[in-house]
């Protein structure tokens, strides 16, 4: 059974707000959405989740959280583009700002500090060397114009994840997804 977090639309939206804000001014969508990716692959790496979940696409200018490159686009994500909508502007010639604060009560402190780093490292990188320097993750395939779908289980594995320790994040997972489940319908 594969991997699955579940996609938690107010974390996203906070997730991409802080890197907003630190930004301090519209974004280019290609540069937030690698950042976002960076972070949640850091984030499988030392805290064996990630921060936003969804799914993980390989596309031509590299890897992407398909969710949010579709609530970017404007297209619905079960119940999350209101969500979204609220906070993040609709891409406008390729940038996105903030458009209200969510403030961060989903993110942990440990998660907030991951998108700090990610922001310090890359926010002031010309967004196709982002893209570029995403490519060298051996989970990156040059899709050619279509966006190829990356597991869970290859991520963590690429990030030096153990068989015995993916088996481990993925019965928590399928836990936490139970209890999701029973507390929300």
């Amino acid at each position: 059974m594969a991997i699955h977090f579940r996609f938690n639309p107010e974390k996203a939206v906070e997730a991409a707000a802080t890197l907003l804000k630190l930004h301090g001014k519209p974004m280019n969508y290609l540069g937030l959405l690698k950042m976002l990716y960076i972070a949640d692959r850091i984030a499988l790496q030392r805290m064996e989740q990630p921060i936003t979940a969804g799914n993980y696409v390989s596309m031509e200018y590299g890897l992407v959280l398909g969710y949010v490159y579709d609530l970017i686009k404007g297209k619905p994500v079960d119940d999350a583009l209101p969500v979204w909508s609220k906070f993040i502007s609709p891409c406008n010639s390729d940038y996105v700002s903030l458009l209200n604060d969510p403030g961060n009560r989903e993110l942990c402190e440990e998660e907030e500090d991951i998108l700090k780093e990610v922001y310090q490292t890359f926010g002031h990188f010309n967004i196709f060397d982002v893209a570029k320097w995403t490519d060298d993750f051996p989970e990156w395939k040059n899709s050619h114009g279509s966006a190829i779908p990356i597991s869970v289980e290859d991520v963590l594995r690429y990030v030096g994840k153990s068989d015995e320790e993916i088996e481990q994040i993925q019965q928590e997972a399928i836990r936490e997804a139970y209890l999701d489940e029973a507390l929300h319908g």
